[in-house]
């Protein structure tokens, strides 16, 4: 971190006037919570969440070439991607390192939009720019030009129904559509971390503030609270959703994270990591690297991101992230762990907790999913 000082989002006001607690985050001063941690959690899985997620980083790419440079920057296949649609992928050094996991939508034939992590976001900024070269595409930093804020939860659709005429109902699992809501523009997407149904509003920064109190008023009536960063990861870590930072990094392919799906082989042309993640799909193929899988415990102390994994004595693993679960009412872990210890109920594992070896159970991921 540098010594500047924190960067605001456009509703820094809107969150101390409501008793939030703020922290620093990757260089944006956010809101951790505004009440309980544990009931904003259970707001979203029961009922609604109201997020800010303007730090998140946009970058906006066009050009008649747009989709080759994304095939040829990123490891998935962005030409075969829909208008209107959006994909899951990440960004990869030459050796294979993840540089960030993204979420990227096609807004026009020619036009795209990166939404990258707030601690990567100025990375992956300097790296599309660089690989950009040759390309008839643009690559331009939006991160001014958006405030973000996400409706989460089972009661999010009737909450932004009351709101838009934009077809919601149609808007698929990884979509994103242009609308009207609350009477300002928005790109209304549908691809919420949270294990949830939910929605994601781009808005100009100066709409921020009214759309904000908009969906407040909307939610009254069936309990929709503000949710801040803390129960953001809780909600995550259940839902068996990757964090950048904890259980990927440069020193990490996806083929080690266990998300080797997202490179796709098969299109056409070279991209940034293809021969060094060939080479990484076929070791994990043939000898299996530290598998990640969730853990559950049977005290009550909870793992944190570094501590070991341990089995017979012997280290065989390490924790990513932990926290106490709110729906399961148990510590839960994401740990990468050797492939002799990572199916599900294997016996025997515990976590070194300040030199004290608690038990936990081995559970495949994710450890909450929501019913349909």
């Amino acid at each position: 971190m540098s010594s500047t000082e924190p960067r605001h989002t456009a509703l820094d006001a809107v969150h101390r006037s409501l008793g939030a607690t703020m922290t620093d985050f990757a260089g944006w001063d956010m809101p951790l919570r505004y009440g309980s941690e544990r009931d904003e959690h259970l707001a979203v899985r029961t009922r609604a969440g109201l997020f800010d997620l303007s730090h998140m980083g946009e970058i906006t790419v066009t050009g008649a070439e747009a989709a080759a440079f994304l095939n040829f920057a990123l490891v998935g296949n962005i030409a075969s991607v829909g208008v209107g649609r959006a994909r899951y992928t990440m960004i990869c050094q030459a050796d294979g390192g993840i540089l960030d996991d993204l979420i990227v939508y096609r807004l026009a034939e020619t036009e795209y939009m990166v939404v990258a992590n707030a601690s990567n976001a100025q990375v992956v900024l300097d790296a599309l720019t660089e690989r950009a070269a040759g390309f008839a595409a643009e690559v331009r930093d939006d991160r001014d030009a958006y405030a973000l804020i996400a409706v989460q939860g089972p009661e999010s659709p009737g909450i932004l129904k009351s709101l838009t005429d934009a077809d919601l109902d149609g808007l698929k699992y990884y979509a994103g559509l242009p609308g009207t809501v609350a009477g300002v523009p928005a790109l209304i997407a549908r691809t919420g971390y949270t294990g949830e149904d939910g929605f994601e509003l781009f808005v100009q920064p100066e709409h921020a503030v009214g759309l904000w109190q908009a969906l407040t008023e909307a939610g009254e009536g069936v309990g929709l609270v503000p949710c801040g960063l803390s129960c953001r990861d809780t909600l995550r870590l259940e839902a068996g959703m990757p964090l950048y930072g904890h259980e990927l990094s440069t020193s990490l392919t996806p083929f080690d994270a266990g998300l080797g799906r997202v490179v796709k082989f098969e299109k056409e042309g070279d991209f940034v990591g293809r021969e060094a993640l060939t080479e990484a799909a076929e070791r994990a193929g043939q000898n299996p690297p530290r598998v990640l899988v969730g853990l559950v415990a049977e005290g009550r102390r909870v793992p944190r991101a570094g501590y070991a994994v341990v089995a017979g004595g012997e280290v065989v693993g390490e924790v990513t992230s932990g926290a106490p679960s709110p729906t399961l009412g148990k510590p839960i872990a994401m740990a990468y762990v050797d492939a002799a210890h990572a199916a599900p109920g294997t016996e025997g594992v515990g976590v070194d907790i300040r030199g004290t070896h608690e038990p936990y159970q081995v559970v495949a991921l994710p450890f909450y999913k929501r019913q349909k």
